[in-house]
């Protein structure tokens, strides 16, 4: 039976694989075991059918002891009974121990009474998993949900697929709006309805990845300023060197005129020169600083940014909670 099932399952992903491979296949299981023990109304049902076992274990039992003092009583007497007497007691014992095996087949047969009564147990809440596990699959669009507790064996589940308390919590809803009389416990039911299901291993896993892309973002903007700031210097540093090569020419073309004409200022252009290059230097300095503390603005607003909208997502969390157990206080009062 296994063997079958498991060659069922991994031909319906062969399939799946094939036909689903751009968005990837969407599974999850369930455990019916651990629903089962958590709904009251089936353990209160479970408790009663098992005071019936018991009360017909014991019926049998006293009856089989009888049958036993019987064959003991007649194996005591043998020697004073006739042969049609030990025949006829013999054969009442028979008949009485075929009613008792009789009576045991009705109780606990294959079609007995025990298996008619647990199948009717197990029938509506069966129904409800089903029902919320056909919801569910739609709502969150799932490709396979699978028993844990039936024969397709699960050598690994991780727990992030499992929607055994989902489908718990959507079987304890629809009890409640079934069994509410007044309004606003039919209200209160609704609105608990409406309330969103808060992961929190799944918001802890959103929350680390945005931070992981927030400091990936601060990284690659902090790269890309540093390149810029770099290629800005390299602006400037080759803007200073043109500009110094313009300089060289025109002090030699005036070197040129000056001898010609017999004028010596070789001092005074030198002067000039230095002081042109201290220019150009607290320029380059004045832009550098500049540009340093535009990256240093820029990282402070996004980690302020991303401090705000962590403050925003932790703050929309616990108004969920207060409103789920305002419901849930509201629900405890009106009952």
């Amino acid at each position: 039976m296994k063997t079958n099932v498991l060659f069922l399952l991994t031909f319906v992903f062969i399939i799946s694989f094939s036909s689903k491979a751009q968005r990837g296949v969407r599974i999850a299981y369930i455990d019916t075991e651990y629903i089962l023990e958590n709904v009251p109304e089936y353990q209160e049902a479970t408790s009663q059918l098992n005071q019936k076992i018991l009360k017909w274990k014991n019926e049998i039992e006293e009856k089989l002891a009888v049958i036993e003092q019987k064959r003991k009583d007649l194996s005591n007497e043998k020697a004073l009974l006739t042969k049609e007497l030990i025949d006829e007691r013999e054969e009442d014992i028979y008949f009485e121990e075929k009613e008792i095996l009789d009576y045991q087949q009705k109780r606990f047969g294959h079609n007995g009474d025990l298996m008619i009564q647990k199948q009717q147990l197990m029938q509506p809440i069966q129904d409800q998993i089903f029902s919320a596990v056909q919801d569910l699959a739609a709502a969150k669009k799932y490709d396979f949900i699978f028993d844990k507790s039936s024969d397709a064996t699960m050598l690994y589940s991780a727990k992030q697929f499992d929607l055994s308390e989902q489908i718990l919590r959507s079987i304890t809803r629809t009890s409640k709006r079934e069994q509410a009389q007044s309004k606003a416990e039919r209200k209160a039911a609704q609105d608990e309805e409406l309330l969103p299901e808060i992961n929190v291993e799944l918001e802890e896993r959103e929350k680390a990845l945005e931070e992981k892309n927030a400091e990936r973002q601060s990284a690659v903007e902090k790269r890309r300023q540093e390149i810029l700031a770099d290629r800005e210097a390299k602006k400037l540093e080759a803007e200073a060197r043109r500009q110094k090569i313009l300089e060289d020419r025109e002090k030699a073309k005036q070197a040129k005129i000056d001898e010609r004409n017999g004028v010596t200022k070789t001092e005074d252009s030198n002067t000039n020169a230095t002081k042109t290059e201290t220019k150009a230097t607290e320029s380059k300095t004045v832009e550098t600083k500049t540009r340093e503390q535009l990256i240093e603005e820029n990282r402070q607003k996004k980690l302020a940014e991303r401090e705000a909208k962590k403050k925003e997502l932790e703050e929309r969390r616990k108004k969920i909670l207060e409103d789920r157990q305002k419901a849930k206080d509201s629900t405890n009062n009106n009952n």
